[in-house]
């Protein structure tokens, strides 16, 4: 569960550290105090999405904290790198500087937003303020059903072989073609299919052919320099070459090196010197001889360039390009030329991956229908424990019209239904439903979906809203009966709710020095009484207030004790 969240430059919230217990956790305080700041703060830890407007004016920095304790993600901290806290605990941290960049912590350890949002999601569950408004949305009826069902893997099965069915039919439209539109691709495929084998393209000629055309523009500078080269080491009519020089000196010094012993490795290193200086003027010489240009190969050179240019223009960027390229154009004319034949195999494999898609479908469907009575069943329930007792709510399945009976999902599409009011035949969640209609529906969603969840702590902003009387009260019981198995943090505006809290915190706004700060205190008993008698009565708290809170608060209590003894 969540033990503690540190804040600090979060909007008006300057600084503060609120230490969450077991059991129903409740925010309340005036509107625009802060307390679905609070809600923001834990959303950007566990990675939510932020923004530089969370940061406070002036601060250089916004962080989070938070301190979670008893939560089993051993596995994802393993997975990511994370080293595990010696006494168990789980520390997240998020920063956001005031230019929008930010940093993520897990124990310590850096991580992604990515990687800090897939761990929040094993954490916290937050039901935020439009929740309700999603029940709108009757594309998100089916995943809710299929996640009542646990019917994850059935979805997974058959999306495989839809996209398998669907790829098959992409195959067979792409072959399929009226005659005329063939015979005009035929001629194109064909012309280009001669255009690029009569280019016989070689792989790596265009940079050799490149290079030789350089060499032949520059080929007078060349033979040039490479005749002065070739006269000053083998020498010319009036004067000895560099060869014959080292030649010499190397006679000279050999004879010397009779008389002094100490020149021999001289005249060896000479000897040698002038090894080299042949070796040299004879690959000059060879590779004079090689540039033996004919008159016309510059103008072939630069028309076989145009031709190889022009060609990648049009089909690909190198020549490696150009020959997949033309490959992939021999396929498609003999898969135009031999259609009919492909086309006979194609849809008898199309008719096989629809029996197979159709199969799964119905499979799916018919474990969703068994699924759409027990969530019935218990949304009635729990409606029915949210002072709702008369609503219906029902469970439509409609088939699919659209190709092969199917769409990405399965052969029937899911909507919610219900009835207000008795005698009423049950119609649209979106034309019927009211807003604290939805709130509780929602919430009685929420809990159906996850009561057999691993998520420890789940968040509630504000989600009495359009909700009062005996119904508000009922929803208090809710969330009071859903805290005795998991965690609950609510925020929330109304007594009936707030009462059955088990630790209770008011959120206070107050102007100092000319700026706003937001005070998060955990409330205590008289606290609690003085913040129950605001909520009733306004800031006009009297004694009236004063005893009403405090019969609410023991009324709560009293409903606390019959159902721990009712476990």
């Amino acid at each position: 569960m969540l033990q503690l969240l540190h804040i600090e430059n979060i909007a008006v919230i300057e600084k503060a550290d609120i230490t969450f217990g077991a059991g129903l956790n409740v925010l309340t305080g005036e509107t625009g105090a802060g307390k679905s700041i609070v809600i923001d703060a834990l959303s950007a830890v566990i990675g939510g999405r932020t923004s530089r407007e969370l940061v406070r004016t002036g601060a250089e920095y916004a962080s989070v904290t938070a301190v979670f304790e008893d939560v089993d993600v051993a596995s994802w901290c393993l997975e990511n790198g994370v080293e595990p806290d010696e006494d168990g605990k789980l520390f997240l941290m998020r920063r956001i500087t005031a230019d929008g960049r930010g940093s993520c912590r897990v124990n310590g350890a850096p991580v992604s937003a990515a990687q800090l949002r897939e761990l929040g999601g094993l954490l916290v569950d937050i039901h935020g303020q439009n929740d309700g408004r999603k029940l709108l949305d009757e594309s998100a009826h089916r995943g809710y059903l299929d996640a009542f069902g646990g019917l994850e893997e059935e979805v997974s099965a058959y999306a495989v072989r839809y996209k398998a069915l669907m790829d098959k039919q992409a195959e067979i439209d792409a072959l399929t073609m009226d005659e005329g539109e063939k015979a005009r691709r035929l001629d194109s495929l064909r012309y280009q299919l001669e255009e690029l084998d009569r280019a016989d393209i070689k792989p790596g000629e265009y940079a050799e052919k490149t290079a030789r055309r350089d060499l032949l523009k520059n080929a007078s500078k060349l033979t040039d320099a490479l005749d002065g080269a070739l006269e000053a080491l083998h020498g010319g009519d009036l004067s000895d070459g560099a060869n014959a020089l080292i030649g010499q000196a190397e006679a000279h010094t050999g004879s010397a090196a009779r008389y002094a012993q100490e020149l021999a490795p001289l005249a060896e290193r000479l000897r040698s010197l002038l090894y080299e200086a042949e070796d040299v003027t004879e690959q000059l010489r060879d590779f004079r001889a090689s540039l033996d240009f004919s008159p016309g190969e510059l103008d072939s050179l630069e028309s076989r360039l145009d031709t190889l240019r022009r060609l990648m223009k049009k089909y690909g960027e190198d020549e490696e390009a150009l020959i997949e390229y033309r490959e992939k154009c021999r396929r498609e004319l003999d898969d135009i030329e031999f259609s009919d034949s492909r086309l006979d195999k194609l849809r008898r494999e199309l008719e096989d991956l629809r029996s197979a898609a159709v199969r799964s479908a119905k499979d799916l469907s018919n474990k969703r229908r068994a699924a759409a009575k027990k969530l019935e069943e218990r949304i009635r329930a729990e409606l029915s424990d949210l002072n709702m007792a008369g609503v219906r709510f029902e469970v439509a399945f409609e088939e699919v019209r659209e190709g092969f009976g199917l769409n990405a999902a399965g052969c029937d599409t899911v909507r919610f239904l219900m009835s207000a009011n008795a005698g009423e035949a049950p119609g649209r969640i979106s034309h019927i439903a009211s807003g604290g209609e939805l709130s509780r529906i929602m919430l009685a969603l929420k809990n159906v979906l996850t009561e057999n969840g691993d998520i420890a702590t789940m968040v509630f902003d504000e989600v009495d809203a359009g909700v009062s009387g005996v119904a508000a009260q009922r929803v208090g019981e809710k969330l009071c009966d859903l805290s005795r198995s998991r965690q609950v943090l609510c925020v929330t505006h109304l007594s009936q709710i707030a009462v059955m809290a088990d630790v209770h915190f008011g959120i206070e706004k107050k102007a100092l020095d000319g700026r706003t700060y937001t005070f998060v205190n955990q409330l205590d008993q008289e606290g609690r009484k003085r913040e129950i008698a605001r909520l009733l009565g306004g800031e006009n708290i009297t004694a009236t207030t004063l005893l009403s809170a405090e019969e609410q608060l023991a009324a709560a209590a009293a409903y606390k004790v019959k159902r721990q003894t009712s476990k």
